[in-house]
């Protein structure tokens, strides 16, 4: 056979199976970026970044104008796989056990592999890293992931710094080549080569452009010779790299014929972490914030207000055309439902509202919408607020006109988009109209606020169970290994729970097996409920085991390296496992 007759074969095996294809439900990919703000892109009137392929995208998608997220990255990801808000699901901040998924939540992905789709997600999950919580037992076929809130934080592994790193394929480590996005898209595109006859679900949650700020000198070169400060001229970098995976991917999308089946959103998970305030500081470029005041982690606009677009040409969902509604990322999922044809099979209690007649031009969405952000994630007066959360900090009530920020500051939005001039007192009826639609909020979603969310060891599924200081409550462990290999002296505890009674191996490190690191303590303490155990650390000694018996159910695990001075810290990371049944 010629090559050209071939080659027609091929092309016509790819237009039939694309036409097949249309009859069903759409394809999905996500890509949602990682502390990339609204200002961080040339299509949003940013001068200096450079983004064609994300340009070409905004101007062929439709475009949501004032769509939010939470300010932090884990509460938004639980937000945008369930459809309800973050404070629901237990995930009210970054990291002290607050970034964990309750278990009782149903994902994006478990609906989605429900109605027949295969389900695979790339790059950052960060909804809990140990079992039950983690992708596999969330809903997704296939992952390759990396743990904790990204590449170099506590519970990703060691020594990771974006090339050439360790991730986990299916839950068990497997060593890359490459830059961490292009490993992301790369594993990604070939999720979709292998899926393209059938329903799939890609979700691309980047770890780039998040900090440290590491990417290939010829990304951030360009920017620092335009005199921008180091670390934003990195950070753009990060994001000129992510923008041409973007491109990759759609034209791997075109190249498969899927293009017109293809639902594809771009978004990102929060304001911006360095477009901005200290990190251009020293260049010559101050940064772009779209004019919203703050950014990331704050609860003005500039901290939760981020780029939304969506492609579906086959659906009749293209063409630059932007909408003005308040939406938010808890309304992904209600809508992906509608638009591909599921529905709300379990009638789950979403949060957020399908914002498909927005997209598909039609009457439907409601146009008074209250909508609520906030987070519980630093220290006041002494107290950290993930363990005390207090009503009003940190907070904002938004509908299309009005932002009630703190409960007492009040901006018009549409008049004053950069939040400069506090109007409460001349409207005293809207605040006390909207401080009870938040008052009523608070007191709902706090119902379970108390419940921790209990990581278990003990059994099959994972084995040991591998714990970090990521996930200490009632302190703050360090969430990144710089800060791990500072050896703070700060300690907190672990919510577990113990799948069955018997004899476990406890192992007490102060870095993990792969780093080989000498404990720096004399003495180590283990206490797990009732069992409250101590003995000499060896000399040079990476690890401290301990033999226990253990009852079924759930408990607190504390430990402690304590050294000659009296100074302890905690363990930085444990491994429990489960040896048999007690009297064996």
């Amino acid at each position: 056979m010629s090559q050209s007759r071939r080659g027609f074969l091929a092309s016509a095996g790819v237009a039939a199976a694309s036409q097949r294809r249309r009859s069903g439900p759409p394809n999905i990919v996500l890509v949602i970026t990682d502390d990339q703000g609204y200002g961080d892109l040339a299509c949003h009137g940013n001068p200096v970044i450079r983004t064609p392929h994300l340009d070409r995208l905004h101007a062929e998608s439709v475009r949501f104008t004032d769509f939010h997220s939470d300010p932090l990255c884990a509460p938004t990801r639980a937000g945008l796989l369930t459809g309800r808000y973050a404070y629901r699901g237990g995930v009210t901040a970054a990291f002290a056990g607050r970034s964990i998924l309750r278990r009782d939540e149903v994902t994006m992905a478990e609906l989605l592999r429900a109605a027949g789709y295969r389900c695979g997600l790339f790059g950052k999950w960060h909804l809990g890293d140990n079992y039950p919580y983690r992708p596999n037992e969330r809903g997704f076929d296939e992952t390759v992931a990396c743990w904790s809130g990204g590449v170099t934080q506590a519970a990703d592994y060691w020594g990771n710094d974006y090339f050439d790193d360790t991730y986990c394929r299916n839950l068990r480590p497997e060593k890359f080549r490459g830059y961490c996005t292009d490993v992301f898209f790369t594993e990604g595109i070939r999720f979709m080569e292998q899926n393209r006859n059938r329903p799939f679900f890609l979700f691309l949650p980047t770890n780039a452009p998040h900090a440290p700020y590491l990417v290939a000198e010829r990304y951030s070169a360009p920017y620092r010779q335009q005199g921008l400060a180091p670390t934003i001229a990195a950070f753009y970098g990060m994001i000129t790299n992510l923008d041409e995976n973007v491109g990759r991917l759609r034209r791997r999308i075109a190249g498969l014929g899927l293009e017109n089946d293809t639902i594809l959103i771009f978004m990102t998970d929060n304001g911006s972490a360095a477009g901005s305030g200290p990190a251009a500081e020293g260049g010559t470029f101050p940064g772009f914030t779209a004019g919203m005041r703050m950014r990331k982690a704050s609860n003005y606009d500039g901290g939760h207000r981020v780029p939304f677009f969506l492609r579906w040409p086959g659906g009749g969902i293209a063409g630059g055309r932007d909408v003005h509604h308040l939406a938010a990322h808890i309304d992904v999922l209600p809508t992906l439902l509608e638009l591909a044809g599921i529905g709300n099979p379990r009638q789950i209690a979403f949060d957020g509202a399908s914002l498909a007649p927005l997209l598909q031009g039609k009457p439907g969405f409601p146009e008074n919408r209250t909508h609520f952000i906030q987070h519980q994630q630093f220290r006041v007066d002494g107290e950290f607020q993930m363990e005390n959360p207090k009503p009003w900090l940190n907070s904002a009530v938004l509908t299309r006109r009005w932002r009630l920020v703190n409960g007492t500051e009040l901006y018009d939005i549409g008049a004053d988009p950069g939040q400069s001039r506090d109007i409460a007192g001349s409207h005293p009826e809207v605040v006390k109209r909207l401080r009870g639609s938040y008052e009523q909020w608070w007191g709902d979603v706090t119902r379970r606020f108390d419940e921790y969310l209990e990581i278990t060891v003990g059994s099959p599924p994972e084995s040991p169970s591998r714990l970090t200081c990521f996930d200490w409550h009632g302190g703050l462990g360090p969430p990144n290994q710089e800060a791990i290999r500072k050896a703070p002296w700060t300690n907190g505890f672990w919510a577990i729970e113990v799948a069955q009674g018997g004899r476990y191996e406890v192992v007490l490190r102060q870095q993990p097996p792969e780093a080989d690191f000498p404990i720096e303590g004399r003495t180590a303490r283990l206490k797990i409920g009732e069992v409250d155990v101590s003995k000499p650390v060896p000399e040079k000694a990476r690890a401290v085991p301990f033999a226990v018996v253990l009852p079924p159910g759930k408990t607190k695990m504390q430990t402690w390296f304590t050294a000659a001075d009296g100074r302890s810290r905690g363990a930085y990371y444990a491994y429990l496992r489960y040896l048999g049944p007690a009297n064996r």
